[in-house]
């Protein structure tokens, strides 16, 4: 079963629809008990940090979250999902994240409108991350994001995208994936990309 969890932060019915259609059973989930029996988890998202974080905490899900990706299971973080994986946020002042990956997040230069919102293409750096099995280099997907990560370690990242600069746009760290853009939005890509998580 794939657990998706409801913080009230994320447009949950497209997010399980995406996954069931691409092979996926789904279960939206609020406490920690349910988040401890799922066999895979993901954290969608969109809106910002600080709240999201209140919130989770308010669910008791923070230790939820961190003991379930500290499992090995695999684990999908999706927009202001893949961003609270992160240490902090520039967004709001300074905001604490899971800290469950090393790296920031940070706000797009003055240079380039933001959010970002629309198509932007994906350049794949780390080809042996299932997570892009069978999707070509170059391909586009659906984003809406004001704030980037930055990871320390820049082997975990699997996907470039620029806008106004390069960013990591999906990482790779074992079994936790995430992705900036919405895969749910994504069309045929997305699908793939859910399909791989599915397959995962």
């Amino acid at each position: 079963m794939i657990a998706i969890v409801d913080y009230g932060m994320g447009n949950l019915r497209s997010v399980e629809k995406a996954i069931e259609v691409s092979g996926g059973k789904t279960r939206i989930v609020t406490s920690p008990a349910e988040v401890a029996l799922a066999d895979k988890l993901v954290l969608p998202g969109v809106g910002a940090i600080r709240p999201a974080m209140e919130r989770l905490g308010e669910l008791g899900l923070i230790d939820a979250i961190k003991a379930f990706t500290a499992s090995g299971k695999p684990f999908l973080g999706i927009c202001l999902g893949f961003q609270l994986l992160f240490e902090s946020s520039t967004e709001g002042g300074s905001v604490q994240g899971l800290g469950l990956l090393p790296g920031t997040v940070e706000r797009f230069p003055n240079s380039v409108k933001v959010p970002q919102m629309g198509w932007n293409s994906l350049a794949i750096v780390h080809e042996g991350c299932p997570m892009f099995r069978g999707i070509a280099d170059g391909a586009f997907v659906y984003f809406c994001h004001s704030y980037f990560v930055k990871p320390v370690d820049m082997k975990i990242r699997s996907a470039m995208t620029d806008y106004g600069l390069s960013y990591a746009s999906a990482v790779c760290a074992g079994n936790i994936w995430g992705v900036q853009f919405h895969p749910e939005k994504s069309q045929t890509v997305g699908l793939k990309i859910l399909e791989n998580f599915v397959a995962c």
